[in-house]
């Protein structure tokens, strides 16, 4: 009970400061728009606009605050109105409609699900050739390190150019830069897990004689275990960043990173952010399964209680 009371308190903090930071944020649109509209928003004894500050103008004007949470196309849009826009694209809209986030989303988590799946088995395999040859250790690691320096947001056009130009397109473009995202994180932990065992267990494997297949199922696969799920959550929130960055210099018309594009066009804040928040939600749940996978096999291992 006390967890989620401190939840539910930051989340109202949260809450109350989005809303105070719509104010200085779309204040300037409202009063442009009551100008326009013929409107006095100059108070008596000021000489000139520029004599008050927006702030000031916006405290002698007792319509200015309220209309800051309803504009249209505001530059910071308010709490209810993103709500109210996610429960348009969700709820209000059939699910096989362009205008529903959930169709949306299922797109961009079939491009995530293949990514991560992609760059999940490639890092594994990296991690078990890194912990069983020094070579590997030597060469492949420091080339995964430096993998990650590059800006995904300058590596992804090039990604999708050179596999457009051998005529691989639609989904394969966008699960290949989540994969590229999605690998590292599950390569280092798993390297991680592999090499938690301590000498005095190896040891005492070498002792039994056991090969290195049989250490390896029966030791160091079973300890890496809590290592890989903790790098799978973070690989899998990756892969979904991955797969709407490779959206995005496609032109995509179908996909979060295609809501972000259009909404970004037509000056759609409102769609922008219920788009991020769409993806947040996405990502949650998809962590959240992997800890509902993680408890249970675990348990099943006997590792967890």
């Amino acid at each position: 009970m006390k967890s989620v009371l401190a939840v539910l308190t930051v989340v109202a903090a949260i809450v109350v400061l989005w809303y105070g930071a719509c104010v200085p944020m779309n204040i300037k649109g409202v009063l442009t728009e009551v100008e326009r509209a013929g409107a006095e928003v100059v108070p008596p004894g000021a000489k000139e606009r520029r004599d008050l500050s927006e702030f000031a103008l916006a405290a002698r004007n007792s319509f200015a605050i309220p209309a800051t949470w309803a504009q249209e196309r505001p530059r910071l849009p308010a709490p209810h109105q993103v709500a109210a826009e996610l429960w348009d694209t969700t709820v209000a809209k059939k699910i096989t409609s362009k205008r529903s986030l959930i169709y949306h989303g299922w797109v961009t988590l079939s491009a995530t699900v293949l990514g991560f799946a992609i760059g999940t088995g490639l890092g594994i395999l990296l991690a078990v050739g890194i912990v069983h040859s020094r070579v590997m250790d030597m060469s492949v690691m420091p080339w995964a390190i430096v993998s990650q320096t590059i800006p995904i947001i300058a590596l992804a056009p090039m990604i999708i150019v050179v596999l457009y130009s051998v005529g691989v397109q639609g989904i394969i473009p966008k699960a290949v830069i989540s994969a590229y995202l999605s690998f590292f994180p599950v390569v280092v932990g798993m390297v991680k897990g592999l090499r938690s065992p301590d000498m005095m267990q190896l040891d005492l494997l070498r002792t039994y004689n056991a090969t290195n297949a049989q250490g390896f199922w029966k030791l160091r696969l079973p300890a890496s275990m809590p290592y890989l799920f903790a790098s799978l959550k973070i690989g899998i929130a990756a892969s979904l960043v991955g797969a709407i960055v490779g959206e995005l210099p496609t032109g995509a018309v179908a996909g979060l990173g295609a809501r972000l594009l259009a909404g970004s066009y037509y000056g759609q804040t409102v769609q922008i952010w219920s788009a991020l928040f769409a993806a947040a939600i996405l990502a949650a749940c998809l962590v959240g399964l992997l800890g509902l996978i993680e408890r249970a096999v675990l348990r099943r291992m006997g590792i967890a209680a």
